[in-house]
């Protein structure tokens, strides 16, 4: 799937860098970056009707989609929990095969393409057979993520998870993680393996480190995770459960995000995902550091994980955006959706995020689409000459956009829309979706249905 060099996107109405635009056409070349961006221009070209900047989906756990629907009953325990499902986790990804997870794969990264996001961080952790021993090819798990990219057209940052132990106190990895682990050096070498097998996709993509969790990693793991990154995107689970902060605390004397703010220096190619279990001060620090806080609201509300406090983390300048983590539900309006929502119902209040500026809907979309860029290390996040086309048209006729100017388009498919009123959508000049529906979306639909058929008779 490869870009069309010179190829122009004519919009009724567009949202650019300085704000709303009528008639704007945008040219991008064979590179896939926007080459020129012409205001009260003719119509040309591929024409829409409302042209937004494409979101990354910066937190994904590809094959967990294929579990999407099987934990919503109670389980042995008196009480359901975060713990209590990642146990069904753990059974289910034993019975995955690498085809599987290619199949499972490129499906959701085409309902990433449908909702909007244009890109996705893959946050990769299964790395090895069931029982622990390496493939032959210690990339394998890899170079099929890799290979769906290839098939779907989305951007891909891969994130190669390190994952050393099953707890604070170093203890081994208990059946169900086995498949994840790897000491320091076999993850040295899994990451050079993994950043060759990046390479066949085009310009746009972005090898990454993420160092699992101050659970998952000791100092040692982390210091060397750091350093493989060099700059790179680095993403790491933080203070996502109140179990999880009081093993660290228990372990170190301080709460996880005080921990790391305190021992390293984190800055802006940090991504931390859910931090949902934050003091005020820790809130403060956090948005004070230019790092990202990868939220994952739907996920969050499906676990249980808790509320990030996205009032006062704004307020402080912090920075954000949006993932779909377990992807048990792949929608980027409603990710949006929720997060205000959330604020809402903690603060008995309404347009909780909004500024004097700017609206809800405003404010939520601009903050994804910068915050999932600079998390991803894409070359994204505008409209504007330079960068890559990353492109979400809406559909203006649309009942919800129709009469709508301005922020209220975003306000309307926010909270009022769905996925529906996604048209387009371009990866780095890349048409992956045409009309709703992804390009190629027959065959790896037809793909995913015999993949489910096959392991549900394994499971």
């Amino acid at each position: 799937m490869s870009t069309v060099s010179g190829a122009t996107v004519f919009a009724d109405e567009a949202l650019l860098p300085d704000g709303w635009s009528d008639n704007v056409a945008v040219t991008f070349s064979a590179d896939g970056k926007i080459s020129r961006v012409d205001k009260e221009a003719a119509a040309q070209g591929e024409r829409v009707g409302i042209l937004l900047p494409a979101p990354v989906n910066l937190h994904s756990h590809a094959f967990q989609r294929a579990m999407a629907g099987m934990s919503e009953r109670r389980g042995s325990e008196p009480r359901d929990s975060f713990w209590t499902w990642r146990q069904i986790m753990f059974r289910f990804l034993d019975a995955l095969t690498p085809e599987d997870v290619e199949a499972i794969a490129a499906f959701v990264q085409m309902e990433m393409l449908e909702a909007g996001y244009a890109a996705v961080g893959e946050f990769h952790y299964l790395h090895h057979q069931p029982d622990g021993t390496p493939y032959g090819n210690l990339g394998e798990m890899s170079e099929r993520i890799v290979a769906a990219a290839a098939e779907t057209g989305i951007g891909l940052t891969h994130l190669p998870v390190h994952y050393q132990f099953g707890g604070c106190d170093g203890r081994p990895l208990a059946a169900g993680q086995i498949r994840f682990g790897n000491d320091i050096d076999r993850f040295q070498k899994l990451h050079e393996q993994a950043a060759r097998a990046v390479k066949s996709l085009p310009g746009d993509t972005v090898i990454g480190v993420a160092p699992h969790s101050l659970r998952a990693v000791d100092g040692d793991g982390l210091e060397s995770a750091i350093a493989l990154a060099a700059g790179a995107p680095l993403h790491m689970h933080l203070a996502e459960q109140i179990p999880e902060v009081e093993e660290v605390l228990a372990a170190t004397g301080q709460r996880p995000v005080d921990w790391l703010l305190a021992h390293h220096d984190v800055g802006e190619s940090w991504c931390l995902i859910h931090c949902t279990q934050m003091t005020p001060a820790e809130t403060e620090g956090l948005a004070k550091t230019g790092a990202v806080a990868g939220l994952c609201p739907i996920t969050e509300s499906s676990l249980g994980d808790g509320i990030f406090d996205g009032v006062a983390y704004l307020g402080h300048g912090g920075r954000f955006g949006v993932g779909s983590d377990s992807n048990i539900r792949i929608s980027l309006s409603e990710e949006l959706r929720t997060l205000e929502y959330s604020q809402r119902l903690r603060d008995t209040c309404r347009a909780s995020v909004a500024t004097k500026e700017k609206s809800t809907g405003r404010v939520l979309f601009d903050g994804a689409i910068r915050g999932g860029a600079q998390a991803a290390g894409r070359l994204s996040g505008a409209i504007a000459k330079g960068l890559y086309a990353d492109l979400v048209a809406l559909d203006g006729t649309a009942i919800d956009l129709e009469g709508r100017d301005g922020d209220e388009i975003l306000d309307a498919w926010i909270f009022a829309g769905d996925d529906r009123m996604v048209s387009d959508v371009w990866s780095a000049g890349r048409h992956v979706v045409s009309r709703g529906n992804h390009v190629k979306g027959n065959a790896i639909r037809a793909r995913y249905r015999t993949t489910m058929a096959s392991l549900r008779g394994r499971l």
